[in-house]
């Protein structure tokens, strides 16, 4: 029998969770059509797996591709990744409903709060869409490479209906929560797999204030609910204020799971103590027998931002900044290696010091991977008082040594890694808040479902493959209801990762300019992805896409 593709010799991972074994795998169009000894068929393709892995594609369930897929619809870098699925929508930020005079401002909004650029945007996306259906039509017609699933945010459906006035505190109108209520069914109704909200006063619009429903009622969730149910069911997600009221966050994260059915909210552990983790594994343990489906959505590892000659400088000040507005990295390091240059730069950095506490601050190298410092590494703080240098002296020497190339992480969030193990062994954690697509110039973690098995299983051994791979896949497939998706099975859309556990590994981070107007971004390579096929065509082998854009707008689910 022949076959449009064979999968030969590989170690089948299926994604349930049970241990692999070797066989080969059919695909014909879309689909898997068989798993076995399949030595007897032909295919008009075939990939040697000898050795590796054949699992499902990974799912990304928090990334801001939103507007990205327009200019990118290859999605890099998730694609180099093995991701073959992105949610998108998330934090209440999204670029629907919408009516034409307020583009400009969901523009601007998810640019203040996502570091989009307004600019690429505004002229990248084509606007052809008011409802948020409308939306998901328009990004099928940019044929992505991976399949896409959308929530609908409360920030774009807030501002919709109330315009200004949905930035304050002041509750909607009876008819207001009305016409929420039916946008939101619409967008449900329409293909969106949820509804998503913020309720962090760290997300702002640019004049400094909240984004819209950071202090919506509780009342207004549940108007919302009834919308989400109309429309046919669907997630709540939630970015939630834990550190100011924990109380109040966990209310109306156990409304919504009474009302609604699922909730997926977003979390790392505390900076400082372990109480943030506590709190998140006792509330997690509580509602497990609330009828519903509660995930916690947490970052595999520390970081937040990468400073360097980049984007981010280390310090904050004129002479820096000016060191910034020259054209390119090599025009910055020669900048700096002039002696009076530099001697202005440190004066200026012992004076305002470093952007962020050098105690948080690592630096991740100059090899060709990223050293993310997670076992005993040094911080900027400790490595200088070793030598006896100001932290900014011995920033400005490796950023010579490395003619600009090292980066530095700050850790805003995870910094405190040793609870981090813990918090991934709660059964109900998704290991991934990649951000995917959000604070381009700032940091990329689209590489999280790599860390996640290179770090967590290969190397600490905390997670077996069967079970890191179950993670990735079927664990967020069902969380999202797809239908088809998330294991390797006959009948099952091919969405196939085939890799080399032993070789897999995140490349160093490559700051480019190819957003549109020239905007600036950091891209991921990978390493050990022989091939990413999504519904059943590659899109991509180590770390280099093919071409091959057959994605789809995912808008049926087991709801």
């Amino acid at each position: 029998m022949a076959h449009d593709l064979i999968i030969r010799n590989g170690m089948v991972v299926d994604g349930t969770g049970r241990d692999g074994y070797v066989a080969d795998v059919s695909v014909d169009g879309d689909r898997i059509t068989a798993i076995g000894d399949l030595a007897g068929e032909v295919g008009a393709a075939e990939i040697d797996a000898s050795g590796q892995v054949v699992s499902p594609g990974f799912i990304d369930m928090h990334t801001h591709l939103d507007a990205q897929v327009a200019w990118d619809p290859l999605l890099t870098s998730s694609s180099w990744h093995g991701v073959t699925t992105v949610l998108i929508g998330n934090c209440g930020v999204t670029f629907a409903p919408v009516a034409q005079a307020d583009q400009a401002y969901l523009a601007e909004m998810m640019e203040s709060v996502e570091d989009i650029s307004r600019d690429a945007i505004l002229q990248g996306l084509p606007w052809d869409w008011t409802t948020y259906p409308q939306y998901l039509d328009s990004v099928q017609r940019l044929r992505p490479a991976l399949n896409m699933v959308g929530f609908v945010g409360h920030s774009a459906v807030r501002y919709h209906v109330m315009g200004e006035r949905s930035l304050g505190d002041e509750p909607p109108t009876a008819n207001e929560l009305a016409r929420m209520r039916e946008a939101v069914a619409e967008a449900i109704a329409g293909g969106a797999v949820g509804f998503s909200a913020s309720r962090t006063p760290l997300h702002t619009v640019p004049d400094g204030r909240s984004i819209p429903g950071t202090f919506a009622g509780i009342d207004e969730y549940r108007e919302i609910a009834r919308g989400i149910c109309e429309g046919g069911g669907g997630i709540f997600q939630s970015v939630n204020d834990f550190v100011n009221q924990p109380d109040l966050e966990q209310t109306l994260l156990e409304t919504m799971l009474a009302d609604v059915g699922s909730i997926l909210f977003s979390a790392g552990v505390g900076n400082d103590d372990s109480k943030r983790l506590e709190l998140l594994a006792a509330f997690v343990e509580r509602t497990r027998g609330a009828g519903g489906t509660v995930t916690l959505a947490a970052p595999t590892r520390s970081g937040g931002t990468l400073c360097g000659l980049t984007q981010v400088l280390p310090v904050r000040g004129r002479r820096w900044r000016a060191l910034l507005d020259l054209p390119t990295i090599a025009d910055r390091v020669e900048a700096l290696g002039d002696a009076a240059t530099r001697a202005d730069l440190i004066a200026e950095g012992k004076k305002n010091g470093l952007w962020y506490d050098p105690s948080h601050i690592y630096p991740l190298g100059t090899g060709e991977e990223p050293d993310y410092c997670e076992s005993g590494g040094m911080s900027v703080a400790a490595l200088a008082s070793a030598q006896g240098v100001h932290p900014i002296e011995l920033i400005v020497e490796r950023l010579l040594a490395s003619e600009g190339r090292e980066l530095f992480n700050a850790w805003l969030f995870n910094r405190r890694h040793d609870l981090t193990p813990d918090l991934l062994a709660i059964d109900r954690v998704y290991p991934g808040l990649s951000d995917t697509g959000a604070h381009a110039g700032q940091i990329c973690d689209a590489d999280m479902p790599t860390h996640f098995l290179t770090y967590w299983h290969r190397d600490r051994e905390q997670f077996s493959l069967a079970e890191a791979v179950r993670r990735l896949t079927s664990f967020p497939a069902g969380v999202l209801r797809l239908a088809d998706r998330g294991t390797l099975a006959v009948g099952s859309f091919a969405d196939i990762n085939v890799f080399d556990v032993q070789r897999l590994a995140s490349r160093y981070p490559e700051f480019v300019y190819d957003f549109p107007n020239g905007a600036g971004r950091f891209k991921l390579g990978s390493r050990g992805y022989a091939a990413t096929l999504v519904n059943g065509q590659v899109v991509a082998e180590e770390s280099v896409n093919t071409g091959a854009r057959p994605g789809r707008v995912i808008r049926e689910f087991a709801r």
